[in-house]
């Protein structure tokens, strides 16, 4: 059985589970939440992503796409992320997500110009590289018109957080358009295979509408849990959708037992989740311009029956790019108990460092 696809995270996460101080006021909104504990965590953060690829690994996981953001760490970040990657046989799409929230119009340039160096010098065999930006609420038309313009230049696909929470729908009919997606789709950045994260308050048009226009949806079950954003009951109207994980660690099969319990409190099949599951091999097989995987059908059963055997068979014997990763549920290209226990040393001075930044 081929590994695993996560199709939305953040490598820049790994940290967080290690000791991570609460914000000094608690946040009550999502946009909160963004301002008084990611926010300042990406400030404040170096690199993590050699234990987030191995821990991705050592789940299942040989596919990852990632989001990343570091504002004080712009220019060579994505080499970062992708030497982290390759070193450890973790195939990963790698995009800066631009953004104006921190340093205008300045920040997303500069966040654009490493996607399109990154672009233009990856020479690695299992990494690609995308065009980011954070989500269109943190920048002007201006930054996503550029965006478009680049996607198109290099042939690269959009990778953006989109309709996440209410508050990008009403950011985009402030500015004179219907949603966050029409604006993308105005401003020329929708290109054929773009990915985008959420999709929580979109409706079943709209859906429609990017699966027409090429693009995937990324459902991130337990973020949005975490995260009190709502439910995207309106990604049914396709089946172009994946699962994410949006930071959390890359066990696809704990966001696809997540992705199940939310949606049968909303009345979905119990396979709907399976199904997703599945679906983040199609983006990958497009991404790295490989063959469809065997990735096998759920057994008769409800969806319980399904993940189980997934996660039964996913631990085997894994190669990527003809390089064995994975033999009877052991890691081979890394010591996860070490970058672990690096990762318990250095926590201490990234909360340092976070609580210089932090509101």
């Amino acid at each position: 059985m081929t590994g695993l696809v996560n199709a939305h995270t953040h490598v820049y996460s790994a940290l967080a589970p290690f000791g991570m101080p609460p914000p000094a006021t608690p946040p009550e909104t999502f946009v909160q939440i963004l301002e008084r504990v990611w926010w300042p965590l990406d400030r404040a953060l170096d690199e993590s992503a050699r234990l987030y690829a191995a821990e991705s690994l050592a789940a299942g996981t040989t596919v990852i796409v990632d989001h990343h953001e570091s504002p004080n760490f712009i220019e060579g970040s994505l080499d970062v992320i992708a030497d982290a990657c390759e070193a450890a046989g973790l195939r990963a799409l790698v995009g800066f997500g631009a953004t104006e929230r921190n340093g205008g119009r300045d920040e997303a340039r500069r966040g654009l110009a490493e996607c399109r160096r990154f672009l233009l010098s990856n020479r690695r065999s299992l990494v690609r590289g995308a065009v980011a930006l954070h989500a269109s609420f943190t920048v002007s038309d201006d930054t996503i018109r550029e965006a478009g313009h680049l996607c198109r230049d290099l042939g690269a696909v959009l990778h953006v957080h989109l309709a996440e929470d209410r508050a990008d729908v009403d950011d985009a009919r402030a500015r004179g358009y219907a949603g966050p997606l029409q604006r993308l789709m105005a401003l020329g950045a929708l290109v054929p295979g773009s990915i985008l994260a959420h999709g929580v308050h979109l409706s079943r048009d709209e859906v429609r509408l990017a699966a027409d226009a090429g693009a995937w949806v990324v459902q991130n079950a337990r973020s949005n849990r975490g995260n009190r954003v709502g439910y995207p009951a309106a990604l049914t109207a396709t089946p172009r959708v994946a699962l994410g994980t949006d930071g959390y660690p890359s066990d696809m099969l704990a966001e696809a037992a997540a992705a199940s319990e939310t949606g049968a409190v909303h009345g979905e099949p119990p396979t709907l989740a399976h199904a997703r599951l599945r679906n983040g091999h199609a983006l990958a097989a497009a991404l790295f311009d490989l063959p469809p995987p065997a990735f096998p059908p759920p057994p008769p059963g409800d969806g319980g029956d399904a993940l189980a055997a997934a996660r039964a068979a996913c631990l085997a014997h894994h190669e990527v790019h003809g390089r064995p990763i994975l033999h009877d549920g052991r890691l081979l290209t890394a010591d996860l108990d070490a970058l672990r226990d690096e990762a318990r040393r250095e926590a201490p001075r990234l909360w340092a460092r976070l609580r210089e930044v932090a509101p």
